[in-house]
């Protein structure tokens, strides 16, 4: 039902409409140009083709239709990006989408987003009332600056067991609700009382601005120092980021994302300038959060504590990043100190000092694993990193810089990689719906099928004269004949929506750059493409009957194997009568 979906989103949702929310455009020859938010660059090479529905980039060769847009400049994943533009576009996914859970769980959805939105009301109303002194105290202590806390929807939670409850209730909404929106706790005896008390409160946003979440640090005394909200039906823990909805513009611009782990540090680092921060929330990084980052940037920037553990996560987290196809770079705060208290006592100039002195992500990587692994954990980590590459070119960049960095055979390492982790850790790509293998295939058998492929995609008219000359016998590669079918499956409607994403991108600068003939040059390529069809069908028909030949012969069949014979010289005789 998704491509359904699709089609009448698209029908709907103007993609000049959509991409002009972040980029500005303007006209030219037909089309829409822009500077491109997935690349730094000074000239406009972003173009926007709204008759056809799709874009492409001519100097990071991104492509693809209005929902690729709005997942890759967002950092979502397919189905959330889905929701978000049917909702703007007024479209019942219940039409398409026959599931009798569906209402149910929207539904629960909307209450719990209208709960957070009472809760983040009640908590910012308490941080400017007297239940708020001590959590302003300790901002004013801190360095916070008003601005930086309006900006982020800061409050406080006032030291009460049933104050927000009774702020929902009187709003008409009942404990048990807030119970499973994660906003009040249940004990085993049955009462219900609010989750954060006598905390400075962080609302947690998703990417739309929601507040689905909240942080809270303790102001006086009590256990733990930090309360996070528990997974519910609108968050869960590891697929968000802390500051994402405030930085994913500056990160847009500046291609960089900075990566810490407090709220406190990410508050910091805004005020002092730094707007493309956000952090992690309470876990260890996660591959959903480097792929929100990835949307935004080209880079990374990972900030830890100078410690053990600090250490620790910085390889962890500079390996997840990797591989991703992000560069990072790691910088370990010096002993005693965090980017709060750093940036508070040294201003900008201490944290540049520092950035200066980060290390590269894949050097800090090769160094960390050359002073603290043995041989033989070498070896393993090195397999394992390039087993846990889905790219190929990826796997081609990274195979010679980690045998160099570590003192390693390269064609040990080719042959072992992938080796090193099991496959429950391996990390694997989501596909996007009626995909055709997303992996991009190289090679002159591609190239050939790239140029062949080209002439349907430029003139889609074709495509049934194609289809009965039996076209697909010009193909040789699995994606060329996945994509070829899935061609002939559209009958003239929208091809884009059934690709993967590196098939849009050949579609989309297929249509962007290639010339499209008129006239007699247009029939001349109409005739070379069918002598070329003929030229493949003779040459499959050729090696059939051979290989039907070597079988007759060896099975002693004399009848069949001069049949064959027959059926071969009269297949070559056009070809020997040209000669």
């Amino acid at each position: 039902m998704d491509n359904q979906i699709i089609q009448t989103l698209k029908q709907r949702v103007n993609i000049v409409d959509v991409v002009r929310r972040y980029v500005a455009l303007r006209p030219a020859s037909g089309r829409h140009v822009g500077l491109c938010p997935f690349h730094q660059e000074k000239t406009a090479s972003f173009s926007v083709n709204e008759a056809e529905g799709f874009y492409y980039c001519f100097g990071c060769q991104a492509g693809g239709d209005v929902l690729d847009f709005y997942m890759r400049v967002n950092g979502l994943e397919f189905k959330d990006a889905l929701t978000q533009l049917a909702e703007e576009a007024g479209i019942e996914l219940k039409e398409f989408r026959p599931d009798p859970e569906f209402d149910e769980r929207q539904k629960l959805k909307k209450l719990c987003l209208e709960m957070h939105a009472q809760a983040q009301e009640y908590y910012r109303r308490n941080l400017n009332q007297v239940t708020g002194d001590a959590a302003r105290t300790y901002l004013r202590r801190r360095g916070t600056s008003p601005e930086i806390c309006a900006a982020f929807g800061l409050g406080a939670s006032p030291d009460d067991w049933h104050g927000l409850m009774n702020h929902l209730v009187a709003r008409g909404f009942t404990p048990e609700q807030g119970v499973l929106a994660g906003l009040l706790s249940k004990n085993e005896k049955g009462n219900i009382y609010d989750r954060f008390r006598g905390r400075l409160i962080f609302p947690i946003q998703n990417l739309s601005g929601q507040v689905i979440a909240f942080g809270g640090r303790i102001i006086t005394e009590g256990e733990p120092k930090y309360l996070n909200s528990s997974d519910t039906p609108i968050y869960k823990k590891g697929e968000h980021l802390y500051g994402l909805h405030q930085a994913r513009q500056a990160m847009t611009r500046s291609k960089r994302a900075i990566l810490t782990e407090g709220y406190m540090d990410v508050l910091s680092l805004a005020q002092f300038g730094y707007v493309d921060s956000c952090g992690v929330l309470g876990t260890a990084l996660t591959q959903d959060q480097v792929k929100r980052l990835a949307g935004f940037c080209s880079r990374i920037d990972l900030i830890f504590d100078g410690d053990g553990a600090g250490r620790k996560a910085g390889l962890r987290s500079a390996e997840m990043i990797l591989h991703q196809g992000v560069a990072c770079r790691v910088l370990l705060m010096p002993e005693g100190e965090d980017v709060d208290s750093l940036l508070h006592k040294q201003g900008r100039e201490g944290l540049e000092a520092c950035f200066e002195k980060a290390a590269d992500g894949l050097d800090y990587c090769l160094d960390t694993v050359r002073g603290s692994f043995a041989p033989r954990e070498i070896v393993a980590w090195a397999s394992g990193f390039l087993g846990l590459l889905s790219d190929n070119a990826l796997r081609a960049y990274y195979l010679p810089r980690l045998a160099d960095g570590l003192g390693l055979s390269e064609e040990d390492l080719r042959r072992q990689g992938g080796q090193g982790r099991g496959p429950e850790k391996r990390i694997i790509a989501p596909s996007a719906p009626r995909t055709v293998p997303a992996g991009r295939p190289v090679g002159k058998d591609d190239q050939n099928d790239r140029y062949y492929l080209t002439f349907p995609v430029l003139y889609p008219e074709y495509v049934p004269h194609l289809q009965q000359l039996g076209f697909e016998a010009l193909l040789v590669t699995d994606w060329g004949r996945a994509f070829w079918r899935l061609q002939v499956e559209a009958e003239g409607m929208d091809l884009l929506s059934r690709l993967g994403d590196a098939e849009k991108i050949f579609f989309a600068k297929t249509r962007s750059t290639a010339h499209r003939l008129e006239g007699e040059e247009l029939a001349q390529e109409w005739e070379h493409i069918c002598s070329c069809l003929s030229e493949a069908k003779y040459r499959t028909e050729q090696e059939r009957l051979k290989e039907d030949i070597r079988i007759a012969q060896e099975n002693g069949d004399t009848n069949e194997w001069k049949r064959l014979m027959a059926a071969l010289s009269a297949l070559n005789a056009p070809s020997r009568e040209e000669e």
